[in-house]
Parts: C-alpha cells; structure tokens; sequence
C-alpha cells in the first residue's frame, strides 16, 4: 500500500494565514504543511487539502482515478476546491465498514473527540491507521496486533498514542507519522527532536511512503538526564519525554511538607499536568526502583534526593561530616550511579543545575552545591542523553 501525503498540517495550515507568531514566521518551504490529506494507492483519498489536484500533481501523482473521497471532520479552515469528476466526499458511520472497488477496506473508529478514525486496509492485507485532528480511539474492539502505520496528531495528542501502545495497535515496527501539525508545535529541529522521544516522525507535504516498509527511528533513549535552573522547564521536557508511554511510575523525592500551603501547591500543579494513568511514589529509596522491572521511572528530582541523603547522614554538621559523614554520603552516592547503570528501565531524571550563580555565603550551602555538580556529573555519565533547559528550550548535551 503506497501513502502520499498531499497536506500534514492542521485545517487552518501551517502557517495560519495572517498570524505572526515564531512558528508560523519560519514554516517555509518544506516546513510549510497544508491542511492534512492523504493519498491512498492514487484510489482513496481520506480529508481534502486546498489545490489537491495540484498537490497530488506536484508529488507525482493524480487524484482522477479516485475512487472514494472519504472526511474524517468537518472542513473549518480555509476553503478547498473540490476537483469535478471526483466522488462526492461523505463519512463513514462509527464502527461501520466500507469496500472500496479498488479492493481497499475502511473501518470507521469511535473518537473521543468530535470526528472519525478510519481503519484502512488494502488488498493484500497491510493496514494503517488515520485519526482526525484532535482525536483519540474511544475503544479498539476486536483489534489484533499492531497496526503497519499511524497517523495522528502526536503532538497535540501524545496521550492517544499512548492508548495505542497500550492497546497493542501501536507496537515496534508501527511507523508513528505525526500530521495536523499547528503553529503550537515547535518550530524547526525541536519538532523532530520531539517527535523521535515519542517514537515518531514528521515529513514534508508531498511525501510518498510505502506502508509496511520498515523505517528507523531513533530509539527513545533508555537513561537521559534533564537538568536546569529554577522554573526553567526541566520537569515539564521530562514529562514531555514519557507522555506517549502507556504507563509511567513518577518518583517524587521530595515527599509531603505538613503545613508548607507553597509546597503543597507545586507537588498539585505538577500532578494536575501528568497524564491521568500516571501511577506516583513518594520515596528517595531509589535503588530498589532501579532494580525492578517494570514501566519507565521518572524521577524528579535529584535535587531533593540529595537532600534527604545529606540530612541522614549529618553532612550540615562540620564535625560529623569530617568524621564519616563525607565517606557515608560517597557510598549512597555510588550505589545510586551504579543503580543508575545497571538499570533494565527507560529512565528520565531531573536535576537542578548549580554553581552557575553567587557562591553560597554558609559553609554547609557550599557542600550541597558541591555534590550536586558532583551527583549530575556521575549521573550524566551513565545517560545516553544528557539535556540541559534553558528559558523552556532543550539543549541536548549528549544523545
């Protein structure tokens, strides 16, 4: 089965016509996508782009031997000119199936927003699925194994994905194609470097893919480390890394504070933000963890960890931290790098990034400081990718 994609961005396109914002500033030339609609074996096209004729014309191909124009939601953007000769477009009923005369099969899926997901499977049996902009599956009934390709909104829906994946319709050598691209997507590399920690990828308007052919995308990396300042966005570009994981244990280290209303209002926003089958464990007894098998840990942060490690081995008091407390705080420190190393787990870790500002004026401000360069430093060695954030952007240091 052979896909063109004669439009991948949203209905309005990208970019939005009169809009001035960063994104759609720089959506020129292959990063301009128009409204997404696909070509399937030049017999059935799925949603309509503006100038499809042109469009297909422009990637080698042609819409006369359309059999069926199939819509997945209503037209809201800009006009389409809708070709003479082509079928007239209409939707397929939720949960119902259609024969195409070109031998292709199209099952209508249930969404969980307004709109349709179709099912389409060719002659010879290889089947890809398309959702509608904004659109996830309300259910997969009778769904057996991965599905060759997927086509939706990753980036405005990672958590669709994730039910995908968890269902099974979404499996290892599924090809992720990410389509209804808006200006709210970052521009440039960022989009691509995005899209490859959710085991996706985006191309240009105009691209033909053969279904079922195996393409690489670059692994999500298994340990990646995420450092920044205060409020620079490092625990939302870790969140952002596992969003299209069906099921994710975040660690906090940081535990409860009875009577602290400031603490109590950041654990709640960071849990308000994490998708709703996010399990939670309140520990620094991390090395266990690391042991186990089980879903990918993200872990936030290590911080904090280091904290409750220095506090149970006295490192504020300078006599106990010369007689011990030093050596003590070394061996937690090794066991959790080497926990890290050995670990079977996808990872993600967060951490604060110090010693860029005013030297700490007390003695005990200085050894925090100190070891937690130290700690992101051990850590960061044994990460595939380290990421630095910097005003919300991601700088990969390594990976």
């Amino acid at each position: 089965m052979e896909l063109t994609l004669l439009g991948t961005g949203a209905p309005d396109g990208l970019p939005r016509p009169g809009c001035p914002c960063a994104a759609c500033a720089v959506a020129v030339g292959d990063a301009a996508r128009a409204a997404t609609s696909l070509l399937v074996d030049d017999a059935l096209l799925l949603d309509l782009t503006p100038g499809p004729a042109f469009a297909a014309a422009r990637a080698g191909h042609s819409i006369a031997g359309v059999r069926q124009v199939l819509l997945s939601h209503p037209n809201d953007g800009p006009a389409v000119e809708f070709p003479a000769g082509l079928p007239a477009p209409g939707r397929v009923p939720d949960g119902r199936e259609l024969s195409v005369i070109s031998g292709h099969r199209v099952r209508a899926m249930a969404l969980d927003a307004p709109g349709t997901g179709y099912e389409v499977t060719s002659p010879d049996g290889q089947r890809l699925l398309y959702l509608a902009p904004g659109g996830g599956p309300a259910g997969l009934p009778g769904h057996v194994g991965p599905y060759d390709m997927v086509l939706l909104d990753v980036v405005g829906r990672p958590d669709a994905l994730a039910r995908l994946r968890e269902t099974g319709a979404v499996g290892a050598t599924t090809d992720v194609i990410a389509v209804h691209l808006d200006h709210d997507v970052p521009p440039g590399p960022e989009l691509h470097r995005r899209l490859a920690a959710a085991g996706a990828r985006a191309v240009p308007d105009g691209t033909t893919l053969s279904v079922g052919d195996y393409h690489a995308v670059p692994d999500v990396p298994r340990r990646t480390l995420v450092v920044g300042g205060a409020r620079s966005g490092k625990s939302v570009e870790a969140e952002r890394r596992l969003e299209s994981f069906p099921e994710v244990l975040y660690v906090a280290t940081g535990g409860t504070r009875d009577g602290d209303a400031d603490w109590a209002e950041r654990v709640a926003r960071h849990r308000d933000r994490r998708p709703g089958s996010w399990r939670t464990a309140e520990t620094c007894d991390l090395v266990p963890l690391l042991a186990e098998q089980g879903p990918p840990l993200l872990i936030d942060c290590l911080a904090l960890w280091l904290t409750d490690a220095m506090d149970s081995v006295g490192a504020w008091d300078d006599a106990r931290w010369a007689d011990g407390g030093a050596a003590e705080l070394a061996g937690r420190v090794g066991e959790l790098v080497a926990a890290i190393r050995a670990t079977g787990r996808t990872v993600v870790v967060v951490s604060n990034e110090v010693g860029s500002g005013v030297v700490p004026a007390s003695a005990s401000g200085r050894r925090f400081r100190d070891e937690l360069g130290r700690l992101n430093a051990a850590v960061g060695d044994e990460c595939e990718q380290v990421v630095l954030v910097v005003a919300g952007q991601a700088l990969t240091l390594r990976g």
